[in-house]
């Protein structure tokens, strides 16, 4: 493999799983913050309060892995090479 392709993947890879991490990791305060918000406002809606966030954190993440699985692609499985 090229040495120039080589690094390319690898910056590429780099550049990947942080993009995929910065909109996750926003949206994934925001929900916990609103959600604790919600908590405080209604008690009572606790648990319907939580079951919905863990399953939004839930699909949040899915998104992250998505860039995980991208850039180990561009690291161990090259399609540029």
């Amino acid at each position: 493999m090229d040495s120039l392709v080589a690094a390319a993947s690898v910056i590429a890879a780099a550049l990947a799983v942080g993009l995929a991490a910065i909109g996750p990791g926003i949206g994934q305060g925001n929900a916990a913050g609103q959600a604790v918000e919600g908590i405080a406002r209604q008690p009572e809606a606790e648990g319907k309060i939580r079951g919905t966030l863990l399953l939004s954190l839930a699909f949040m993440e899915a998104l992250t892995i998505y860039g995980l699985v991208v850039s180990l692609v561009l690291l161990f499985a090259n399609p540029f090479s």
